[in-house]
């Protein structure tokens, strides 16, 4: 599997073959993530605090889209209508918020943590307890 795919996918940055989250993307309800890898065992919270870091990605991500909204709905509308701007926001900052969460954790692993890069011979074998 490519770094991308498995990017995209959620998949373990180490292995990319486990999953990093308990559910699928589109759920309000539950984005909750593994602790460790189940695949190959790879702890993803790599020290205490390690995802604080994602709360800054995820405020570049939704500077970016806000940005790209308040542009669009001005293009598209020519409002200038603050109440306009406000509820569109704001609903679609929540309608993306399991998005964000998500996908700042992975951006973070895959790309942003120095030292952590996909290993073959974790993808090998499979993690048994013993």
């Amino acid at each position: 599997m490519s770094e991308f795919s498995a990017a995209l996918h959620a998949k373990c940055p180490k292995c990319r073959k486990g999953d990093m989250f308990v559910n699928t993307s589109l759920g309000f309800l539950g984005q909750k993530s593994h602790a460790n890898c189940p695949y190959c065992n790879f702890q993803f919270e790599i020290e205490p605090g390690y995802f604080y870091v994602a709360m800054f990605v995820s405020y570049g991500m939704i500077v970016a889209e806000m940005v790209t909204l308040a542009v669009g709905t001005f293009l598209l509308t020519g409002s200038e209508s603050p109440w306009l701007y406000i509820g569109i926001l704001l609903g679609v900052t929540l309608v993306l918020s399991p998005f964000n969460y998500r996908y700042s954790r992975v951006i973070l692993l895959y790309w942003l943590t120095p030292n952590l890069h996909y290993d073959p011979e974790r993808a090998k074998k499979p993690y048994k307890e013993k």
